[in-house]
């Protein structure tokens, strides 16, 4: 009999391990393997989006104090709520984050029999001892730790010593695809991008996004072209604070002569319609991340058949090169400069790297993300030891 999976994400916002844990519940789901989603957020609200999976959403403690009060309450709410309704039901924890796991290892303490998986997707840049201990402890104490790049699982190997099996991401490259009749042009105007180029980034504006190379790249780049580019930045909710950032880099563009609703536009958090209509609205998309788990944004916009432009850093080059994305040394503004102006100065370039994004996709899905984590379901469920699994993803 297939294992029974409670996956647990911290979260029910469209941020990475969320929406990790969101499609590949679903795709084990259409693979009639067991699992229910927890979630920390507002019962009332649900997902970002409907879901066919049954799934339980416990009410999300105050978000008053500091990022270690926020972070200690959610693993004592979390792990209070699995107790009650985990054991008996379920024989696997699926961790999705440094919560969700700190939370599954403290059920399994009352109920030994079941098994823990975490999934990694970064290692955080926590600063006080006590989250820099949470998040050790999140990745040493479960029964087998899953990783979604090579690059990570040599970190992890490094930091912990642990042999982490990779399972990299997928995408529903179908739901990104351009439908035919598709009419782009309310989104060109919301972003005041009705004769000039548009470029879209996702993931608002924090440190790891590299948002504010970007405001200084796009103001320079603004000064050598014809016709400036519109930025739109998507998204925004994250679980730590970077309001200080944020305020800063929007500060600097004001200083940098970029204006809010000419030059940039900030839409928040969006519906899953309106994200689709982004990707397939833009000209390019621009992402200067330093850190990345995998990089599901990027995988959309290849499956929308957007060029490409990001960092050089090797998670990136696990799946892009020099011939399919242009790639640019993180925070180098210069080089991201020329970059941004070759995109809009070269509209032969645009055409070959779009050409390239559905295809690299398209080797990335759901279906074979949710088919190699029911073999390690199987395997960890027969009691195969905690980082001895043989890894099938090819160094």
């Amino acid at each position: 009999m297939a294992p029974r999976v409670a996956m647990v994400t911290f979260s029910t916002r469209p941020r990475g391990g969320a929406v990790h844990a969101l499609h590949l519940s679903e795709a084990l789901a259409r693979r009639d393997q067991p699992v229910h989603i927890f979630a920390l957020g507002d019962p009332r609200a649900g997902f970002s989006r409907p879901t066919p999976v049954p799934f339980t959403i416990c009410p999300s403690p105050d978000s008053d104090g500091s990022l270690e009060d926020k972070v200690m309450r959610s693993v004592d709410v979390l792990a209070d709520h699995l107790l009650e309704v985990v054991p008996g039901g379920y024989d696997i924890i699926h961790a999705q984050d440094c919560i969700a796991a700190r939370a599954a290892c403290r059920v399994r303490q009352s109920h030994p029999s079941l098994r823990v998986v975490r999934t990694v997707h970064h290692i955080d840049d926590f600063s006080t001892p006590a989250l820099i201990e949470c998040q050790h402890r999140s990745i040493l104490d479960p029964d087998h730790v899953l990783v979604v790049s090579r690059f990570w699982k040599h970190l992890v190997n490094e930091i912990y010593g642990i042999d982490s099996t990779v399972v990299t991401n997928g995408v529903d490259a179908a739901r990104f695809s351009r439908p035919e009749g598709f009419d782009g042009s309310q989104y060109r105007v919301n972003a005041g991008a009705q004769e000039r180029p548009m470029l879209l980034t996702v993931g608002g504006i924090e440190p790891r996004k590299g948002s504010l190379e970007l405001f200084e790249a796009l103001a320079r780049a603004k000064g050598r072209l014809e016709v400036a580019p519109v930025l739109v930045v998507v998204g925004g909710h994250s679980f730590r604070d970077h309001s200080a950032y944020r305020d800063n880099a929007l500060r600097r563009a004001g200083e940098l002569g970029l204006v809010e609703g000419a030059d940039y536009l900030l839409t928040g958090t969006v519906s899953e319609e309106d994200l689709v209509g982004w990707y397939l609205s833009a000209d390019a998309f621009v992402f200067p991340s330093v850190k990345e788990g995998w990089g599901l944004a990027v995988l959309e916009a290849l499956s929308a058949g957007l060029p490409v432009l990001t960092t050089d850093i090797e998670v990136f080059r696990e799946y892009l090169d020099d011939d399919t994305a242009l790639l640019v040394p993180p925070g180098d503004v210069e080089e991201l400069t020329r970059a941004l102006v070759r995109l809009v100065q070269e509209p032969a370039l645009r055409q070959r790297l779009a050409a390239c994004g559905p295809g690299i996709a398209r080797r990335f899905t759901w279906e074979a993300c949710a088919s190699r984590h029911i073999e390690i379901y199987r395997a960890v469920s027969q009691g195969s030891p905690a980082g001895r699994m043989v890894d099938h993803q090819r160094d």
